[in-house]
């Protein structure tokens, strides 16, 4: 059995809004497991302390684990990444979306083994990058802090809003890891679920 990090922490964002799938994603179940068991488990294999980031409590509660509630209400990931970096006993920090159930371990732990002097290390697949799959680092929440405050949550001159965590990595040093030139790299891991047609494929591969 391969060590289980305590230098770092597992940090699951699942407080989203859900609004193309109509029901909270992470709660969905295949099998006898919701969504967010699932990636629990796979964290729980590569770090010793989880944190969930939710505005719910009373439904997550069930997981037995420490959740944060945004600080900074409305502003999507972000605010959960602030929240969940708040209370984080470590530096380093490993961010994964409850949009991405089918992560591998061995990608979870190559990004968190992965040198850098970079607060931020996100990889990159298929020629997006992933902004929720990767490490930040504790010191990086002033600098959160700052864009929210400074963002009213409306879009910018470039159609973005500027308390996205795009304008974070953008304002921020991030090493970019090429994920999909990695021998044990699958497109499949990388599927982001937003739709009832994605949760039939990931179903579909869970169980197949």
């Amino acid at each position: 059995m391969k060590e289980k990090y305590s230098d770092a922490t597992g940090i699951i964002l699942s407080g989203g809004l859900s609004s193309r799938m109509g029901t909270d994603k992470a709660l969905l179940r295949i099998g006898n497991q919701t969504i967010i068991e699932r990636i629990c488990v796979v964290m729980s294999k590569v770090f010793k302390n989880i944190l969930i980031s939710t505005n719910d409590f009373e439904s997550y509660r069930f997981l037995g684990l420490p959740m944060a509630a945004d600080v900074y209400k409305g502003y999507g990931p972000l605010s959960g990444i602030h929240a969940t970096l708040v209370i984080s006993k470590t530096v380093r920090n490993f961010i994964l979306s409850c949009d991405l159930p089918l992560m591998s371990e061995e990608m979870i732990r190559f990004i968190t083994e992965y040198k850098t002097a970079r607060s931020i290390s996100i990889s990159s697949a298929g020629g997006r990058d992933q902004h929720l799959c990767g490490i930040y680092n504790k010191s990086l929440i002033p600098v959160i802090e700052d864009i929210l405050r400074s963002s009213n949550n409306s879009e910018n001159k470039n159609g973005k809003s500027s308390s996205s965590v795009k304008n974070l990595i953008l304002n921020t040093g991030t090493e970019i890891i090429e994920a999909d030139i990695l021998p044990f790299y699958k497109e499949d891991i990388y599927f982001n679920m937003n739709t009832i047609d994605d949760f039939e494929f990931i179903k579909k591969k869970i169980l197949e």
